[in-house]
């Protein structure tokens, strides 16, 4: 079994380096999207659990590995703004940061870092891709998974409205963890946790 990381928007692979750390049972897969610089790709053959970060949960639902046998969504979504009968960020929102970005694109990601508890320095940014994945938070759907999830959400998360984070992955095959303590980002706030529930789920498929 590999773990494979998927980090969220506006930030990179370093983002995993306290919660890898913390499992060294199994080999790593650990993507990069580019943000700040080249892209790193993590294939992953054979059987694989995704730990997924944020909109990097919508990544890996977008084009799931062959060999995915479950998911630890850490404050993870499969889909990011409202529609009529499914809670969300409200697209007004989006609208508003995709406006700004047209000419302030790293002010915006430095308040979106900032909302979400992250006051680290970053290095230069590819904006292009990073409003593209921005307009894929405000209108992706992707399908939800077919294999186990374990949800891990923050109490007291800036981002995901509660009713937002007590719905996600409804549907599918779901176990709950709620911190409610926790933040938007639980991998930097309380890795022992998260390390816990990903050797949870790994031991249990």
């Amino acid at each position: 079994m590999k773990l494979l990381f998927a980090h969220g928007w506006g930030f990179d692979r370093h983002f995993w380096e306290p919660l890898a750390a913390l499992l060294p049972e199994w080999a790593h897969a650990i993507d990069d999207r580019g943000y700040f610089g080249a892209p790193e790709t993590a294939p992953v053959d054979g059987p694989c659990v995704a730990v997924t970060h944020s909109f990097g949960t919508m990544r890996v639902l977008a084009a799931p590995p062959p060999g995915l046998s479950g998911i630890v969504a850490i404050n993870g979504f499969e889909r990011f703004t409202a529609v009529p009968g499914r809670a969300g960020v409200p697209v007004r929102v989006l609208d508003r940061m995709l406006r700004r970005f047209e000419t302030e694109p790293r002010a915006v990601l430095t308040e979106f870092r900032r909302t979400c508890g992250s006051e680290a320095p970053f290095a230069e940014i590819d904006a292009a891709l990073l409003q593209a994945d921005l307009l894929r938070l405000r209108d992706a759907a992707p399908p939800l998974p077919r294999v186990p999830v374990l949800t891990i959400q923050g109490g007291r998360d800036p981002l995901l409205p509660e009713a937002m984070r007590e719905g996600a992955f409804a549907g599918a095959d779901v176990r709950r963890l709620d911190h409610g303590a926790g933040g938007h980002l639980l991998p930097l706030e309380a890795p022992q946790l998260c390390a816990a529930a990903v050797r949870g789920m790994v031991e249990s498929l």
